[in-house]
């Protein structure tokens, strides 16, 4: 009798480490609060996630990214204005900060122009 106490006893301690051990595993989602930077392709989807949220704009695509003392930095290109055909668009730039762990912090639209249209400044 006192085998079968000392049995179901183990095996009662085994589950509850096993249930333990489960909790102390890390999601992906988990790293910024361990103090881990989220990688670059984790802030540039969260840097277009948010900025949708915000606009309602969808974003088509980041023409440039990069990593600042404060955090993030990007400049995500997003269609304002649908028009036919579709090379008279309306697009817009739009600058994107982001903090350390990948929050939006700030945006603003740097600027506007069609889509067919080849910029007249140059490098913009």
């Amino acid at each position: 009798m006192s085998n079968t106490k000392n049995t179901s006893e183990s095996q009662s301690s085994r589950e509850t480490r096993n249930s333990h051990d489960s909790h102390e595993s890390h999601s992906p989602t988990e790293h910024a609060a361990d103090g881990d930077r989220p990688s670059p392709i984790e802030v540039l989807r969260q840097a277009r996630d948010q900025l949708a949220e915000l606009t309602g704009l969808a974003p088509e695509s980041v023409s440039s990214f990069e990593q600042t003392e404060e955090g993030w930095s990007l400049e995500v290109e997003v269609l304002e204005l649908a028009r036919v055909p579709d090379t008279m668009s309306l697009m817009a730039s739009y600058r994107v900060e982001l903090d350390p762990e990948g929050q939006l912090t700030g945006y603003r639209r740097v600027r506007r122009y069609e889509r067919g249209r080849a910029d007249a400044r140059g490098g913009r």
